[in-house]
């Protein structure tokens, strides 16, 4: 393998490791306001229990962001200085916007949401609570405007080789990004509700009966539930934006090589680029035209359209994008099953007499969001290939010339590192589940008793 491909392999493993946590927190810190003002309404202790629990969670998976994020971003220095060269009036612009608009706003308050319950008034460790929240999500508006502005970039000029920005406007609100936006933005909640419900039962196949264990379990699975139907629709708006800005992405991620009407959606196959066809082809005639023209007679483009006369090949790997795709719809509707009937069984049966199957089936499907989010970010990256910014600048441009060997070996030491981190993760959320379905409760503050502080906010 070349430098090139080593250094693709070595950020993809950099920001599917990193974009594991602001998934959690970016929906997490709207729960635990959730949880915070049901508290401040009713007064029950429960929901102050469940708030509790869950920060810890949302400071684990904070931290975690943090640490992978910076590691990401020294790569566009050793991995792609190109990148910068090239776009770094736009890029730079951006990312200087997320620091100062949300990161400071997050880390300014994280210390009174974390620490504050038992000191403050009540008023201010609710607004410190909202205010990380909104942070997080300002962090994902101001990311999210510049990948989509690497898909579908608006508003800029080359002079010499370099982008300059001419209409900031058209900049942020690029033609992708309200799409891309909502449809990150739910995946976050999806996977926030199911980690909830997934945890929460997990705790109740401990015997735990707290209170705030079962308000925490209804509310993951009703809130996946109201989610999931909202991530399908714009999942299709998605799709079909993608169809007139991108696609070459589309037939890649629908495995059609010709251009055709009447086109098949295929549930199976094995798209070989040598023969420029697929294999072993399972489909449903006619049923991708309609979903992405809405018309059976609807044309959907091909391959084959996207290879230049000397065969240079101008669209992205078929065989990755086609299967990650599938992979992401596939997670959705098992999403969209086990959401449902949870809500049902809710609505029959209540917590307490919940199917123990079912149970063990949800605490299965914690981070099954994850599954989603990475499969659909796949999709999504792989696609945009061979174009680091589409028409812009190509991936093979941006690389650093840094030796092959070099690059592997900081390659296996990222993922020694990230996979110990990533056990440690999903050791420490266990233990905390463990610990709390035992009644025992883990102080924030070490220099508090073993037995954990009184939690009650202050008067």
């Amino acid at each position: 393998m070349d430098a090139l491909l080593l250094s693709r392999i070595q950020f993809g493993a950099n920001i599917s490791f990193h974009i594991l946590f602001p998934t959690i927190t970016i929906a997490l810190g709207w729960v635990l306001l959730f949880f915070k003002l049901r508290f401040n309404a009713t007064g029950d202790r429960k929901w102050m229990d469940a708030y509790m629990f869950w920060v810890k969670v949302f400071a684990l998976s904070f931290a975690m962001g943090v640490v992978s994020g910076i590691t990401m971003s020294f790569q566009f220095g050793t991995n792609w200085p190109g990148f910068m060269e090239t776009v770094g009036n736009v890029a730079g612009p951006l990312l200087a916007y997320e620091v100062l608009t949300a990161f400071f706003l997050e880390a300014a308050f994280l210390g009174i949401m974390l620490f504050g319950a038992s000191r403050v008034k009540p008023w201010v460790h609710t607004l410190a609570t909202f205010l990380v929240a909104f942070g997080t999500t300002m962090s994902a508006f101001w990311i999210i405007v510049l990948n989509s502005w690497m898909h579908t970039p608006q508003g800029y000029e080359l002079r010499d080789g370099v982008v300059h920005a001419t209409d900031w406007m058209a900049i942020l609100f690029n033609p992708s990004m309200p799409y891309r936006l909502v449809h990150m933005l739910l995946a976050s909640g999806l996977t926030v509700a199911f980690l909830i419900a997934g945890i929460s039962a997990l705790r109740l196949l401990m015997k735990d009966k707290a209170e705030g264990t079962k308000s925490a379990f209804r509310t993951g699975i009703l809130m996946a539930a109201m989610l999931i139907p909202l991530q399908i629709v714009a999942g299709d708006m998605h799709g079909l934006n993608t169809l007139e800005h991108q696609p070459a992405k589309v037939a890649a991620m629908e495995g059609n090589w010709e251009t055709q009407s009447n086109a098949p959606l295929l549930l199976f196959a094995v798209p070989n680029k040598e023969t420029r066809s697929n294999d072993y082809e399972i489909g449903i005639p006619s049923l991708a035209s309609i979903i992405l023209t809405h018309d059976a007679d609807g044309v959907v483009p091909g391959l084959n359209d996207f290879v230049a006369e000397d065969g240079t090949i101008l669209h992205p790997p078929v065989l990755q994008v086609f299967w990650s795709f599938r992979v992401m719809v596939g997670v959705g509707m098992l999403m969209l099953a086990t959401s449902w009937l949870g809500a049902f069984l809710l609505w029959r049966r209540g917590v307490d007499r919940m199917p123990r199957l079912y149970l063990m089936g949800m605490s299965g499907m914690a981070f099954m969001g994850w599954v989603a989010t990475l499969a659909g970010w796949y999709t999504t990256e792989i696609g945009r290939q061979p174009w680091l910014v589409s028409g812009v600048l190509a991936t093979a441009d941006a690389v650093s010339p840094v030796a092959a060997p070099m690059v592997l070996s900081t390659l296996i030491a990222y993922l020694l590192v990230y996979a110990g981190l990533m056990i440690a993760y999903m050791w420490v959320i266990t233990y905390l589940a463990r610990k709390a379905a035992k009644g025992e409760t883990l102080p924030l503050d070490p220099r508090q008793g073993v037995a954990g502080p009184d939690l009650m906010p202050a008067e």
